[in-house]
This record gives structure tokens, sequence and C-alpha cells, in this order.
């Protein structure tokens, strides 16, 4: 009998841990301010750097080749 009731109550104090486990990790519900803007400045930086290394003349000329033999291969 008295270790049904020390099970009981182990069962009910790690239940009452797990609710209030699941209860805190659901008031987090998305980014928050600051976050949105660090993310869109990481975003707009990566979208620089990116753009720099498409424009630039050796990838360019790659992709420029690249595009014109594609469209000149024979069918």
């Amino acid at each position: 009998m008295t270790n049904s009731r020390t099970w009981n109550r182990v069962r009910a104090s790690l239940g009452a841990f797990w609710r209030s486990r699941r209860a805190g990790t659901r008031t987090d519900d998305g980014m928050s301010t600051a976050e949105y803007a660090l993310g869109t400045i990481a975003a707009a930086a990566f979208a620089a750097v990116l753009y720099k290394v498409v424009t630039s003349g050796s990838v360019a000329g790659a992709l420029e080749s690249v595009i014109s033999k594609a469209l000149h291969a024979p069918f």
C-alpha cells in the first residue's frame, strides 16, 4: 500500500513538472522585434555579398558562357 502511495506522489510530481515545462515553451510565439531587425540586416548583407560575387567579371563571364552554350546547342 505504501509503494502505491509513493508511486502516485512521484507520478503527480512528474506530471506537474512536465505540464509546467510545456506551458513555459508555449509562451514563446516567435521572434521579437530585435530578432526580426537582426535577421533583416543579415539577409540584406548576404544579398549584397551575393550580388557582388555574381556581378564580378569572372562569374558574369562564366554565366554568359553557360547561357550562350545552352541557347546555341544543336537539337
